[in-house]
């Protein structure tokens, strides 16, 4: 599965330029493909820091590209009320951000919402904790969980990926996600923004589908240098494409010896 889109939603007809381009790569490698971006992001390092749209107009340009592209779409929350708005709209999975990872009515609503969840472990987790939070999900009716790995807090201003935890999460028996350009991010590392290392993203990319994971999360835009949000570790659009099929490949080979050696 491939997550991939912008921060946040920006101009309409980019929109659906990133859209159209990712569902056609994602098509061409047979891998499924979901266009994200959240209407709002509620978890920026300044006051000032550009949020989105907001819900009025990012859950109808959701809607479009919904229907125009013929992908699934997935979107941030961080509020019950915004989860009924979303399920209203129709958007087919909405997304637990880390910090806000063990707010039990919050997942609480999403497991009742009807949509897919896909919760972002918290930097504070370990992946066997995701148990509880699945647990609060399901107990709410919830039946449709993905679970992202977006990276640990190791000290100040950095993040870093235990690849020995995928094998912990695969054993909870949910679909794992990596989130690729967050798991780089240096979170508030340049004082007033967040810094990053997107150079690394093919080689992590790689790293996690050879340990087994199920999807990858990618943020990607035109141009990333002006991006309204994470600029520093969102991908140039046309990049992804000379690293992502090995990538596949590397993930095609791993199930399969997987699933060899469990027969």
């Amino acid at each position: 599965l491939l997550i991939a889109g912008p921060c946040v939603l920006e101009d309409r007809d980019e929109m659906f330029a990133v859209a159209e381009h990712m569902s056609a790569l994602a098509e061409g490698l047979g891998v499924g493909y979901v266009f994200k971006a959240s209407f709002l992001k509620d978890n920026r390092t300044r006051s000032s820091s550009p949020r989105g749209p907001g819900a009025d107009e990012g859950l109808r340009l959701l809607q479009d590209i919904r229907e125009s592209v013929g992908c699934p779409v997935l979107t941030d929350i961080h509020l019950s009320e915004e989860i009924e708005a979303c399920a209203d709209a129709g958007i087919d999975i909405v997304q637990i951000p880390a910090f806000l990872s063990r707010q039990s009515r919050l997942l609480e609503a999403a497991g009742a919402s009807g949509c897919a969840v896909n919760v972002k472990k918290g930097q504070f987790l370990a992946p066997e904790d995701l148990e509880h939070v699945v647990g609060k999900i399901t107990a709410a009716g919830g039946e449709r969980i993905l679970l992202t790995e977006r990276g640990t807090t190791f000290g100040y201003h950095d993040l870093v990926v235990d690849f020995r935890g995928f094998a912990f999460a695969r054993d909870l028996g949910w679909p794992w996600i990596f989130d690729v350009t967050h798991s780089l991010q240096r979170p508030s590392g340049q004082g007033a923004v967040s810094g990053g290392t997107p150079q690394l993203a093919p080689m992590m990319a790689r790293a996690a589908c050879a340990a087994g994971v199920d999807g990858l999360f990618i943020e990607v835009h035109p141009e990333p240098s002006r991006a309204l949000s994470d600029a520093s570790t969102q991908l140039p659009l046309d990049s992804v494409e000379s690293w992502l099929p090995l990538a596949v490949d590397l993930h095609r080979r791993t199930r399969d010896a997987r699933a060899s050696e469990r027969s």
